[in-house]
């Protein structure tokens, strides 16, 4: 039984999960705010004690690794960086956007032939989006998008394609093709990521602890705060 600390810190939710076989043993969210700093160590040392408490050892510990925030992306992969070396344990890396896929898979009825979109808000018109389908095979790769209502036109028409994320809003009025559905409230969690970080640990993907680095997609931009007065 493999039991495997999941870290969530890609968006403004901060979520960590301790799981095993399928199962969620505990987990932490919040979904206040960019409180990642302050909240992941302590939600983190939850977990491992409720782990020791329960007499289990912990196998390896999964991060989710983009895109989406530089900060919360940067603390999260830090923070499991830190633990996998002082407990000798593997590092997973799980895609932020095929964890979100999974997310609907589990939630909602979906057709054999539909097509899954994630969309993470990247600011103004613009958003981190892929295209899978429902055996997580990759028909548009990671890319950060400008949207525009032809966006999705192009890619595999006729099929049915479900678009969610926190950037999927600024879609919602946009998008021209009728056979798009647009999924609520799905944002990435701790608590989606068994199925992915499960097959990476049982086909032994593991990420180097040294050299690992996030799924930005893009450079950071740092720009100048507005003045108040």
């Amino acid at each position: 039984m493999a039991v495997i600390l999941n870290i969530e810190t890609s968006t403004n939710v901060c979520s960590v999960a301790l799981t095993a076989e399928g199962m969620i043993l505990c987990h932490f969210e919040d979904f206040e705010g960019r409180n990642h700093a302050a909240l992941l160590s302590g939600y983190i040392k939850r977990c491992l004690d409720w782990m020791r408490d329960h007499e289990m050892k912990l196998d390896a510990v999964a991060v989710s690794m983009g895109p989406g925030s530089y900060t919360g992306l940067r603390i999260g992969l830090s923070e499991a960086k830190g633990l996998a070396f002082a407990l000798d344990v593997p590092l997973i890396g799980v895609s932020t956007l095929q964890l979100m896929a999974v997310s609907v898979m589990f939630k909602v009825d979906v057709d054999p032939e539909a097509l899954f979109v994630p969309m993470i808000d990247a600011r103004r018109m613009e958003v981190y989006t892929a295209v899978y389908d429902m055996a997580l095979d990759t028909l548009v790769e990671p890319t950060p998008l400008i949207l525009e209502p032809d966006s999705l036109n192009d890619i595999a028409p006729g099929r049915p394609m479900l678009v969610f994320g926190n950037g999927s809003d600024k879609a919602r009025d946009l998008f021209t093709r009728a056979d798009v559905t647009f999924v609520p409230d799905i944002v990435p969690l701790a608590t989606d990521m068994i199925a992915l970080a499960e097959r990476e640990f049982a086909s032994r993907r593991f990420l180097d602890l040294a050299y690992s680095t996030p799924e930005y997609l893009k450079e950071f931009q740092a720009t100048k705060p507005k003045k108040l007065f």
